[in-house]
Protein backbone atom coordinates (compact mmCIF):
# COMPACT_ATOMS: atom_id res chain seq x y z
CA UNK A 1 0.00 0.00 0.00
CA UNK A 2 1.23 3.03 -0.87
CA UNK A 3 0.84 6.64 0.69
CA UNK A 4 3.07 10.04 0.25
CA UNK A 5 5.25 11.51 3.01
CA UNK A 6 7.07 14.13 3.79
CA UNK A 7 10.85 13.70 4.96
CA UNK A 8 12.28 16.64 7.47
CA UNK A 9 16.06 17.28 7.55
CA UNK A 10 17.65 19.13 10.19
CA UNK A 11 16.59 22.45 9.36
CA UNK A 12 12.84 21.49 8.92
CA UNK A 13 12.89 24.02 6.63
CA UNK A 14 14.08 22.20 3.37
CA UNK A 15 11.25 19.24 3.20
CA UNK A 16 10.92 16.46 0.60
CA UNK A 17 7.85 15.02 -0.57
CA UNK A 18 8.24 10.85 -1.59
CA UNK A 19 5.62 7.92 -2.49
CA UNK A 20 7.01 5.28 -0.23
CA UNK A 21 5.42 1.68 1.04
CA UNK A 22 3.20 1.64 4.06
CA UNK A 23 2.26 -1.20 6.58
CA UNK A 24 -1.39 -2.19 5.98
CA UNK A 25 -3.71 -0.82 8.14
CA UNK A 26 -4.40 -2.80 11.66
CA UNK A 27 -7.93 -4.94 12.50
CA UNK A 28 -10.82 -2.25 12.91
CA UNK A 29 -11.00 -1.64 16.81
CA UNK A 30 -13.50 0.40 18.81
CA UNK A 31 -14.60 3.44 17.46
CA UNK A 32 -12.75 3.29 14.34
CA UNK A 33 -13.92 3.26 10.91
CA UNK A 34 -11.93 1.47 7.80
CA UNK A 35 -12.16 3.45 4.69
CA UNK A 36 -11.31 2.91 1.48
CA UNK A 37 -10.04 6.13 -0.07
CA UNK A 38 -11.29 7.70 -3.48
CA UNK A 39 -9.75 11.36 -3.14
CA UNK A 40 -7.63 13.21 -1.14
CA UNK A 41 -6.93 17.25 -0.81
CA UNK A 42 -3.53 18.28 -0.28
CA UNK A 43 -2.49 21.08 2.12
CA UNK A 44 0.16 23.32 3.04
CA UNK A 45 2.30 21.23 5.82
CA UNK A 46 3.12 23.20 8.93
CA UNK A 47 6.44 21.72 10.09
CA UNK A 48 6.29 24.36 12.96
CA UNK A 49 2.99 23.76 14.72
CA UNK A 50 3.92 20.11 14.58
CA UNK A 51 7.03 20.79 16.14
CA UNK A 52 5.65 23.08 19.04
CA UNK A 53 2.97 20.04 19.59
CA UNK A 54 6.12 17.33 19.69
CA UNK A 55 4.44 15.55 16.38
CA UNK A 56 7.51 15.93 14.42
CA UNK A 57 8.97 13.21 13.12
CA UNK A 58 12.01 12.17 10.62
CA UNK A 59 8.52 11.11 8.26
CA UNK A 60 5.51 13.05 8.38
CA UNK A 61 2.69 11.31 6.43
CA UNK A 62 1.01 13.84 4.01
CA UNK A 63 -2.84 14.51 3.17
CA UNK A 64 -5.63 14.76 5.57
CA UNK A 65 -8.60 15.62 3.53
CA UNK A 66 -10.11 12.80 2.68
CA UNK A 67 -12.96 11.01 0.97
CA UNK A 68 -14.28 7.57 0.43
CA UNK A 69 -16.52 4.72 1.58
CA UNK A 70 -16.72 2.86 4.90
CA UNK A 71 -15.35 -0.86 4.23
CA UNK A 72 -15.82 -1.89 7.76
CA UNK A 73 -16.39 -0.49 11.21
CA UNK A 74 -15.35 -1.22 15.19
CA UNK A 75 -17.78 -2.73 17.69
CA UNK A 76 -18.09 0.52 19.14
CA UNK A 77 -19.08 2.85 15.67
CA UNK A 78 -22.67 4.04 15.70
CA UNK A 79 -22.25 6.66 13.04
CA UNK A 80 -21.50 5.00 10.18
CA UNK A 81 -22.23 1.37 8.56
CA UNK A 82 -20.31 -0.25 5.82
CA UNK A 83 -20.70 0.99 2.40
CA UNK A 84 -21.51 4.50 3.47
CA UNK A 85 -19.38 7.18 1.60
CA UNK A 86 -17.88 9.67 4.23
CA UNK A 87 -15.47 12.70 3.97
CA UNK A 88 -13.34 14.12 6.92
CA UNK A 89 -10.03 15.15 8.12
CA UNK A 90 -7.57 13.07 9.53
CA UNK A 91 -6.23 14.22 12.84
CA UNK A 92 -2.79 16.05 12.95
CA UNK A 93 -0.85 12.56 14.75
CA UNK A 94 -2.29 10.25 12.17
CA UNK A 95 0.18 7.63 11.65
CA UNK A 96 -0.83 7.32 7.69
CA UNK A 97 -1.27 9.61 4.61
CA UNK A 98 -4.54 10.24 3.02
CA UNK A 99 -3.47 8.85 -0.01
CA UNK A 100 -3.25 5.44 1.00
CA UNK A 101 -5.64 2.89 -0.27
CA UNK A 102 -7.32 2.37 3.10
CA UNK A 103 -7.14 3.92 6.30
CA UNK A 104 -8.12 3.74 9.98
CA UNK A 105 -9.79 6.77 11.11
CA UNK A 106 -12.01 7.34 14.31
CA UNK A 107 -15.60 8.32 13.52
CA UNK A 108 -15.46 11.11 15.23
CA UNK A 109 -13.01 12.46 12.30
CA UNK A 110 -15.61 11.92 9.47
CA UNK A 111 -19.25 12.96 8.11
CA UNK A 112 -21.63 11.42 5.65
CA UNK A 113 -21.19 13.04 2.11
CA UNK A 114 -24.27 12.80 -0.15
CA UNK A 115 -24.17 11.08 -3.57
CA UNK A 116 -24.15 13.84 -5.48
CA UNK A 117 -21.50 15.63 -4.10
CA UNK A 118 -18.10 14.10 -6.26
CA UNK A 119 -15.00 12.49 -3.98
CA UNK A 120 -13.09 15.68 -5.54
CA UNK A 121 -15.49 18.20 -4.78
CA UNK A 122 -15.71 16.80 -1.38
CA UNK A 123 -12.09 16.46 -0.62
CA UNK A 124 -11.58 19.67 -1.63
CA UNK A 125 -13.96 21.77 0.28
CA UNK A 126 -13.85 20.16 3.55
CA UNK A 127 -10.92 22.35 4.98
CA UNK A 128 -11.78 25.23 3.46
CA UNK A 129 -15.39 25.22 4.38
CA UNK A 130 -14.15 24.47 8.10
CA UNK A 131 -11.89 27.87 8.03
CA UNK A 132 -14.51 29.97 6.90
CA UNK A 133 -16.60 28.85 9.66
CA UNK A 134 -14.24 29.02 11.79
CA UNK A 135 -13.41 33.10 10.49
CA UNK A 136 -16.85 34.13 10.61
CA UNK A 137 -19.26 32.16 12.74
CA UNK A 138 -16.50 31.37 15.55
CA UNK A 139 -14.52 34.20 15.84
CA UNK A 140 -16.45 37.13 14.53
CA UNK A 141 -20.16 36.11 14.89
CA UNK A 142 -21.26 37.05 11.28
CA UNK A 143 -24.78 38.43 11.30
CA UNK A 144 -27.08 39.62 8.63
CA UNK A 145 -26.46 43.12 7.56
CA UNK A 146 -22.55 43.10 8.68
CA UNK A 147 -19.89 44.10 5.51
CA UNK A 148 -17.44 41.87 5.42
CA UNK A 149 -13.71 42.07 3.84
CA UNK A 150 -12.38 39.05 2.74
CA UNK A 151 -9.24 39.61 1.17
CA UNK A 152 -7.16 37.79 -2.07
CA UNK A 153 -11.33 36.49 -2.03
CA UNK A 154 -9.38 34.13 -5.59
CA UNK A 155 -8.06 32.02 -3.56
CA UNK A 156 -9.56 28.37 -2.31
CA UNK A 157 -10.33 29.88 1.38
CA UNK A 158 -11.62 33.26 -0.17
CA UNK A 159 -13.47 31.52 -2.40
CA UNK A 160 -15.67 29.82 0.13
CA UNK A 161 -15.62 32.56 2.32
CA UNK A 162 -17.36 35.32 0.16
CA UNK A 163 -19.95 32.52 -0.84
CA UNK A 164 -20.71 31.90 3.24
CA UNK A 165 -21.00 35.23 4.05
CA UNK A 166 -22.82 35.81 1.09
CA UNK A 167 -25.32 33.31 2.46
CA UNK A 168 -25.61 34.58 5.47
CA UNK A 169 -26.62 38.53 4.78
CA UNK A 170 -23.74 40.16 4.54
CA UNK A 171 -22.25 42.76 2.22
CA UNK A 172 -18.88 40.83 0.72
CA UNK A 173 -16.31 43.06 -0.34
CA UNK A 174 -12.80 41.31 -1.92
CA UNK A 175 -9.77 41.80 -3.15
CA UNK A 176 -7.83 40.82 -6.93
CA UNK A 177 -4.48 40.22 -7.54
CA UNK A 178 -4.44 39.88 -10.75
CA UNK A 179 -7.41 40.23 -14.03
CA UNK A 180 -7.74 36.30 -13.87
CA UNK A 181 -8.78 36.44 -10.25
CA UNK A 182 -11.15 40.10 -10.75
CA UNK A 183 -12.63 37.41 -13.57
CA UNK A 184 -13.46 34.48 -11.12
CA UNK A 185 -14.86 36.92 -8.47
CA UNK A 186 -17.19 38.58 -11.04
CA UNK A 187 -18.02 35.81 -11.95
CA UNK A 188 -19.35 33.88 -9.05
CA UNK A 189 -22.51 35.04 -8.48
CA UNK A 190 -24.28 38.53 -9.97
CA UNK A 191 -23.69 41.09 -7.12
CA UNK A 192 -22.05 38.63 -4.59
CA UNK A 193 -18.98 40.32 -4.11
CA UNK A 194 -17.45 44.08 -4.70
CA UNK A 195 -14.41 43.75 -6.00
CA UNK A 196 -11.50 45.83 -5.48
CA UNK A 197 -8.84 45.55 -8.06
CA UNK A 198 -5.43 45.89 -6.66
CA UNK A 199 -3.33 43.89 -9.43
CA UNK A 200 -2.73 47.62 -11.10
CA UNK A 201 -1.84 49.68 -7.87
CA UNK A 202 -4.79 51.90 -8.43
CA UNK A 203 -6.94 51.20 -5.82
CA UNK A 204 -6.39 52.32 -2.54
CA UNK A 205 -8.01 49.69 -0.19
CA UNK A 206 -8.74 51.76 3.01
CA UNK A 207 -10.42 54.34 0.63
CA UNK A 208 -12.16 51.94 -1.39
CA UNK A 209 -13.86 50.21 2.23
CA UNK A 210 -14.35 53.44 3.52
CA UNK A 211 -16.58 54.34 0.67
CA UNK A 212 -18.73 51.29 -0.48
CA UNK A 213 -19.67 51.80 3.59
CA UNK A 214 -20.33 55.53 3.68
CA UNK A 215 -17.15 56.28 5.95
CA UNK A 216 -17.85 53.80 8.45
CA UNK A 217 -15.99 50.89 7.95
CA UNK A 218 -16.15 47.06 8.10
CA UNK A 219 -17.61 44.95 10.27
CA UNK A 220 -15.35 42.03 9.38
CA UNK A 221 -11.92 41.39 7.77
CA UNK A 222 -10.77 37.93 6.87
CA UNK A 223 -6.83 38.62 5.49
CA UNK A 224 -4.51 36.51 4.05
CA UNK A 225 -1.70 37.97 5.12
CA UNK A 226 -0.10 41.23 6.15
CA UNK A 227 2.49 43.58 6.28
CA UNK A 228 3.91 44.15 9.15
CA UNK A 229 5.97 46.85 7.97
CA UNK A 230 7.39 48.55 4.74
CA UNK A 231 10.71 48.25 3.33
CA UNK A 232 12.28 49.20 -0.07
CA UNK A 233 13.35 45.51 -1.48
CA UNK A 234 9.92 43.85 -0.73
CA UNK A 235 8.54 41.37 -3.40
CA UNK A 236 5.90 42.12 -5.47
CA UNK A 237 3.58 39.54 -4.00
CA UNK A 238 4.31 41.03 -0.43
CA UNK A 239 3.55 44.68 -1.88
CA UNK A 240 -0.15 43.65 -2.59
CA UNK A 241 -0.56 42.68 1.13
CA UNK A 242 -2.28 45.57 3.14
CA UNK A 243 -0.36 47.08 5.70
CA UNK A 244 -1.65 46.24 9.22
CA UNK A 245 -2.40 49.72 9.55
CA UNK A 246 -4.35 50.09 6.81
CA UNK A 247 -6.68 47.18 7.88
CA UNK A 248 -6.90 48.87 11.63
CA UNK A 249 -7.96 52.21 9.61
CA UNK A 250 -10.94 50.48 7.73
CA UNK A 251 -12.23 48.55 10.91
CA UNK A 252 -15.66 49.62 11.88
CA UNK A 253 -16.33 50.51 15.54
CA UNK A 254 -16.79 47.09 17.20
CA UNK A 255 -15.09 45.59 14.32
CA UNK A 256 -13.69 42.12 14.26
CA UNK A 257 -9.97 41.19 12.04
CA UNK A 258 -9.58 37.57 11.40
CA UNK A 259 -5.97 37.06 10.85
CA UNK A 260 -4.31 34.42 9.42
CA UNK A 261 -0.72 36.48 10.16
CA UNK A 262 0.71 34.27 13.19
CA UNK A 263 3.60 36.20 13.79
CA UNK A 264 1.43 39.59 14.08
CA UNK A 265 3.10 42.33 16.09
CA UNK A 266 0.73 45.68 17.21
CA UNK A 267 2.37 48.84 18.25
CA UNK A 268 1.24 50.82 21.08
CA UNK A 269 -0.53 53.40 18.50
CA UNK A 270 -2.31 50.25 16.96
CA UNK A 271 -3.19 48.42 20.17
CA UNK A 272 -4.88 52.31 20.87
CA UNK A 273 -6.57 52.61 17.79
CA UNK A 274 -8.24 49.25 18.24
CA UNK A 275 -9.05 50.07 21.71
CA UNK A 276 -10.69 53.50 20.80
CA UNK A 277 -12.90 51.58 18.22
CA UNK A 278 -13.69 48.76 20.52
CA UNK A 279 -12.48 46.40 18.19
CA UNK A 280 -11.08 42.51 18.37
CA UNK A 281 -7.97 40.52 16.67
CA UNK A 282 -8.33 36.57 16.49
CA UNK A 283 -5.97 34.36 15.36
CA UNK A 284 -7.32 31.81 12.03
CA UNK A 285 -6.20 28.38 13.20
CA UNK A 286 -8.40 25.89 11.97
CA UNK A 287 -6.59 23.21 13.12
CA UNK A 288 -7.38 23.69 16.76
CA UNK A 289 -10.21 21.52 16.20
CA UNK A 290 -7.88 18.70 15.65
CA UNK A 291 -5.88 19.96 18.64
CA UNK A 292 -8.48 19.54 21.80
CA UNK A 293 -11.94 17.37 21.72
CA UNK A 294 -13.61 20.33 23.80
CA UNK A 295 -15.55 21.03 21.09
CA UNK A 296 -15.70 17.82 19.08
CA UNK A 297 -19.94 18.13 18.60
CA UNK A 298 -19.41 21.52 16.97
CA UNK A 299 -16.56 20.26 15.13
CA UNK A 300 -18.94 17.64 13.38
CA UNK A 301 -21.91 19.86 13.05
CA UNK A 302 -19.53 22.44 11.02
CA UNK A 303 -18.09 19.58 8.73
CA UNK A 304 -21.73 18.48 7.74
CA UNK A 305 -23.06 21.61 7.39
CA UNK A 306 -20.46 22.52 4.72
CA UNK A 307 -21.28 19.29 3.15
CA UNK A 308 -24.06 20.18 3.18
CA UNK A 309 -23.75 23.54 1.67
CA UNK A 310 -21.45 21.95 -1.20
CA UNK A 311 -24.63 19.54 -2.35
CA UNK A 312 -27.01 22.42 -2.23
CA UNK A 313 -24.73 24.78 -4.32
CA UNK A 314 -24.12 27.46 -1.86
CA UNK A 315 -20.21 26.41 -2.30
CA UNK A 316 -18.78 26.30 -5.75
CA UNK A 317 -15.33 25.50 -4.81
CA UNK A 318 -11.88 26.50 -6.78
CA UNK A 319 -10.10 23.20 -7.37
CA UNK A 320 -7.94 22.28 -10.18
CA UNK A 321 -8.37 19.48 -12.43
CA UNK A 322 -8.13 15.69 -10.39
CA UNK A 323 -4.38 14.61 -10.30
CA UNK A 324 -2.94 11.11 -10.17
CA UNK A 325 -1.45 9.24 -7.85
CA UNK A 326 1.98 9.39 -9.57
CA UNK A 327 1.88 12.94 -10.04
CA UNK A 328 1.54 13.86 -6.10
CA UNK A 329 4.81 14.54 -5.16
CA UNK A 330 5.12 17.42 -7.85
CA UNK A 331 1.76 18.65 -6.83
CA UNK A 332 2.57 18.77 -3.26
CA UNK A 333 6.07 20.71 -3.70
CA UNK A 334 3.93 23.38 -5.75
CA UNK A 335 1.50 23.38 -2.80
CA UNK A 336 3.89 23.70 0.02
CA UNK A 337 5.65 26.42 -1.80
CA UNK A 338 2.17 28.16 -2.51
CA UNK A 339 2.39 27.88 -5.97
CA UNK A 340 -0.74 27.22 -7.02
CA UNK A 341 -3.95 29.19 -6.94
CA UNK A 342 -6.36 26.29 -7.04
CA UNK A 343 -6.89 23.75 -4.52
CA UNK A 344 -5.27 20.30 -5.73
CA UNK A 345 -6.63 17.03 -5.30
CA UNK A 346 -5.22 13.02 -5.60
CA UNK A 347 -7.77 11.03 -7.36
CA UNK A 348 -7.46 7.12 -6.36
Amino acid sequence: MKGLYCLLSESAEDVKFVIQETEPPPAVSDHYVKVQIKACALSPLDTKLLADLNLQKDVVPVGREIAGVVLEVGPKVTFFQPDEEVVGILPLDAEVSGLCDVVLVHEHHLVPKPEKVSWVEAAGTIRDGVRSYTALHVLSRITAGNTVLVLDGASPFGTIAVQLAHHRGAKVLSTALCLEDRHHLEQLRPTVVRVINMSDGKADLVESCLEETGGLGVDIVIDAGVRLYSTEDESTSKKLLPHKHDIITLLAVGGHWVTTEENLQLDPPDSRSLFLKGATVSFLNDEVWNMSSAHQGKYLHIMKDVIEKLSSGVFRPQLDSPVPLYEATVSMEMVQKKQVRKRHVIQL
